[in-house]
């Protein structure tokens, strides 16, 4: 196995240039999440007024796309970037982002801070996403028809009830027990769902934010794991291990919400804000580092790597 040291990273930033990448914004990390709740509510707006075909697939998408981008500022929160203040950091971060979709800060943390100690060794609890790439175009279809079925959406959450639920108990406590772990995914959906009633448009809870939640944020979800870590270099190169891809306007809406793409450069400096990964990713090309890092031009360019022959 190779044992060579990681990249020091941190070494090659001047310590103004540290200071100045690490400072976090509570006004900037709530814009961010206003934003996200912005573009849902005219999505919403938009095919409210407007329901044709057309405004239904495009509406949704974007909507499963800043589903996405809630969970990427939930794991900015996780790494307590989001905000200045920890407490706003974790309050957002729970309530207004993670568990509006599903996922819960708390229990995210942990887990993710070990991916990132462990990042494609055998301790990595995310190499099983990026393990076994490449794959057959015909694995990929299946894949990508699951999610777009909403098999895959509907699996997660049976797997989000029963964790919740646990094993040990009788059905009454059992039940408690989920209602206190999930009770920010209840709460958030309770409150969006009598929000749109008081609206007199309750289907769109069902048409513009479910239906995503279980169709296109799983899609989106599965092209942003296979760009971060499938098929990359070394795997114990810090600059090979994890790649960043070159996101144009469109990707940027549906599949790389709020800079994840640069996903490279948060590994190898997680204390900086999602809002200056650019600026990170423009100090390591100034150091004359992009031709040792792993870029890509695109997300359709990840996808053709990630699919072997038939």
């Amino acid at each position: 196995m190779n044992n060579r040291p990681a990249t020091p990273a941190t070494t090659l930033l001047s310590t103004q240039d540290n200071q100045r990448l690490r400072t976090r914004s509570d006004v900037v990390g709530t814009l961010l999440v206003l934003h996200a709740w912005v573009v849902i509510a005219l999505c919403m707006a938009v095919f409210a007024y407007w329901p044709n075909p057309f405004t239904f697939v495009v509406c949704s998408a974007l909507i499963g796309g800043r589903q996405l981008g809630l969970s990427i500022l939930m794991h900015d929160a996780a790494h307590r970037v989001l905000m200045r203040h920890t407490h706003w950091n974790d309050l957002a971060g729970h309530w207004l982002c993670g568990g509006a979709v599903g996922a819960h800060l708390f229990d995210y943390r942990p887990y993710h801070l070990s991916h990132h100690r462990h990042t494609q060794q055998d301790k990595d609890p995310d190499l099983v996403l990026s393990a076994p790439f490449p794959v057959s175009a015909r694995s990929l279809r299946r894949k990508v028809l699951r999610d777009l079925l909403g098999i895959t959406g509907i699996k997660q959450r049976i797997a989000q009830m029963r964790f919740g639920l646990g094993d040990e108990g009788s059905w009454l406590t059992r039940t408690g027990k989920l209602m206190r772990h999930e009770k920010a995914f209840f709460i958030c959906n309770l409150l969006l769902f009598t929000l749109l009633w008081c609206l007199d448009q309750p289907m769109l809870f069902v048409w513009m934010w479910l239906l995503p939640l279980l169709t296109w944020y799983q899609l989106f979800s599965r092209i942003r794991n296979i760009a971060e870590h499938a098929v990359t270099g070394d795997r114990h190169d810090r600059l090979r291990n994890t790649r960043t891809t070159f996101a144009n306007g469109f990707e940027r809406a549906f599949v790389a919400p709020y800079w994840v793409n640069y996903h490279l450069e948060h590994h190898l400096y997680t204390f900086v804000p999602c809002w200056k990964l650019k600026a990170a990713h423009r100090q390591l090309i100034e150091q004359g580092l992009g031709t040792q890092m792993e870029l890509t031009p695109g997300y359709a360019a990840v996808l053709r790597k990630a699919v072997h022959a038939d």
